[in-house]
């Protein structure tokens, strides 16, 4: 036992002298510098055919770390000016003071971001350094790049008719073929895509077609039974499976983007009339209600209402769901908005009528419920 005391003594006394020695210094890796940022263009629109080329090229200087310039780490963000990017695009390099975009990477960006084509847009780029392990990062000068996106075919392809309707027992119609119109045909808000209110019944099914009273072709999905493709997702010509309605019977939005791919349903908010009225001193029937019948918009299909009235400058209008009754009407929200008189957002029983023209003559009222606008055109 002696022999055990004393070993463990002796384990005590080394273990005690080398807890004396003092331990190296953690090396310090100094801060560096912000790097600075330029760009070989402020503004950029390839076309198509360049898709491939080098469109875009970005060189900063060096940050200055206290390791290896090979390890130093930059993360490039691109994003919508003023956003301070909330939503960057970004690309991490290591160790080179540069990097480029092709073309066809930049136009992707754009597009994903939903920038419509050959429309310029300002971009927000910045570059920012920091060592391997993200300590001590410092952001470059911003710079502005105005970039415009490219035409590019569209995923899957446009309905040769120019027209979209929906068929299916999640439909009013069912599935009789050819479908009630304007009630089940798409409204074609641009070139690649369309949208439509529908009142549909849960847990059903339902596929689009390009020819009203034609099975020959529909746009359908690959899998119905993939995880919420009732609420939207990939679409295509002439897939295997139907498209799942929503679970819940009601009215809903639904958006086809050609040029995706993607098709969206989200529940409709708004109340979707079945015949729509103008009324008011803007009109030549003035504020009597019921109004004639030259007041009544046509409707185009299941959410665009249109019609052409002589105006009265200056004066004012409400859109009616029911001729003769004041209980509901279409309005907006604050008759003060600039350029208001033109066109903007309306709704269901807003609190201000709508700004006619200044100037007195005949105008197209266009009234879309799917997206919630109103546009007024001096013919």
């Amino acid at each position: 036992m002696k022999h055990i005391s004393k070993l463990l003594f002796l384990t005590a006394l080394v273990l005690g002298f080398a807890a004396c020695d003092k331990v190296d210094d953690l090396p310090f890796y100094q801060k560096g510098t912000a790097p600075a940022l330029t760009a070989s263009a402020a503004a950029i629109a390839p076309v198509a055919a360049d898709s491939q080329k080098v469109a875009l090229t970005l060189n900063w200087t060096s940050p200055k770390l206290a390791t290896d310039s090979s390890t130093v780490k930059y993360v490039i963000d691109i994003d919508s000016s003023g956003k301070n990017f909330a939503k960057a695009n970004s690309k991490v390099v290591i160790g080179a003071l540069s990097t480029a975009y092709t073309a066809k990477e930049l136009n992707t960006m754009l597009l994903n971001y939903g920038y419509a084509f050959n429309v310029p847009v300002d971009m927000d780029v910045r570059v920012t350094s920091s060592y391997g392990n993200n300590n001590e990062r410092s952001s470059s000068n911003v710079v502005k790049v105005k970039m415009t996106p490219y035409k590019v075919p569209p995923k899957v392809a446009l309905p040769a008719s120019g027209k979209l309707y929906i068929v299916g027992s999640a439909t009013q119609g069912t599935w009789n073929n050819p479908v009630p119109v304007p009630s089940q045909e798409f409204a074609r808000l641009d070139e690649t895509t369309f949208a439509g209110v529908f009142n549909l019944t849960g847990g059903q099914e339902y596929l689009l077609l390009p020819l009203n009273g034609d099975w020959g072709h529909k746009f359908s999905v690959a899998d119905k039974s993939k995880a919420n493709v009732n609420q939207g997702g990939d679409f295509g010509l002439d897939l295997n499976d139907n498209i799942p309605g929503p679970t819940t019977s009601g009215w809903y939005t639904i958006t086809v983007n050609f040029q995706t791919g993607k098709f969206s349903v989200v529940p409709f908010t708004g109340k979707l009339p079945d015949k729509l009225y103008i009324v008011g001193d803007a009109t030549q029937g003035g504020w009597d209600n019921p109004v004639p019948a030259a007041q009544q918009l046509t409707r185009l299909n299941s959410s665009q209402f249109e019609g052409t009235f002589q105006l009265n400058g200056g004066k004012e209008y409400l859109l009616l769901p029911v001729n003769g009754s004041w209980d509901h009407k279409y309005s907006v929200k604050d008759k003060t908005i600039t350029g208001l008189a033109s066109g903007g957002e309306f709704g269901y029983d807003l609190p201000s009528n709508f700004p006619a023209p200044a100037t007195s003559g005949n105008y197209k009222i266009q009234v879309d419920f799917a997206t919630s606008q109103f546009k007024v055109t001096k013919l």
